[in-house]
């Protein structure tokens, strides 16, 4: 992967602002769409979701989810050519009392200062979608696997 390539690769996952998360639903798959902020490192992506939500069901502690993050698409884009990642992980829920909420808790606020209010309501709480491996595709033929080491290294 070039500098270039790992400079899109963090782009993609600190200043795009949504994901699409798939997860198991009543054993059938479902994806839903969330803000999202990653973790320093890159190590998990944060989700703060409300288990009146459908895929809530499906965020429960180890269990497998697949996330896409892309650039935007506009008319002229050749479709082929639109950045992307998809990562591959369990789910790890964060207790409310726990160090590891408040540091999660503070990363997704520093990127969502305006969502605070949601942080006292009792049906929300904050999901760490632990990266395992991943696909990163830059442009067409430009396709690179991902690993936990590969994500830490594209940090500046």
């Amino acid at each position: 992967m070039t500098p270039e390539d790992q400079r899109l690769l963090h782009s993609l996952l600190t200043e795009q602002r949504v994901l699409s998360l798939a997860v198991l639903v009543d054993s059938e798959p479902y994806v839903g769409l969330l803000p999202f902020a990653m973790l320093p490192g890159f190590g998990a992506a944060l989700v703060h979701a409300s288990r009146l939500a459908k895929h809530t069901a499906g965020l429960t502690d180890g269990a497998p989810f697949s996330l896409l993050v892309h650039a935007p698409d506009t008319p002229e884009a050749d479709l082929q050519q639109i950045p992307r990642v998809t990562l591959l992980g369990k789910v790890r829920v964060l207790g409310k009392d726990t160090v590891d909420y408040a540091a999660a808790r503070s990363a997704y606020l520093a990127k969502f200062p305006q969502s605070e209010q949601t942080f006292t309501l009792g049906d929300f709480n904050l999901y760490q979608l632990v990266i395992v491996t991943g696909r990163f595709v830059a442009a067409f033929g430009r396709i690179f696997n991902l690993t936990a080491d590969t994500l830490r290294r594209t940090q500046p």
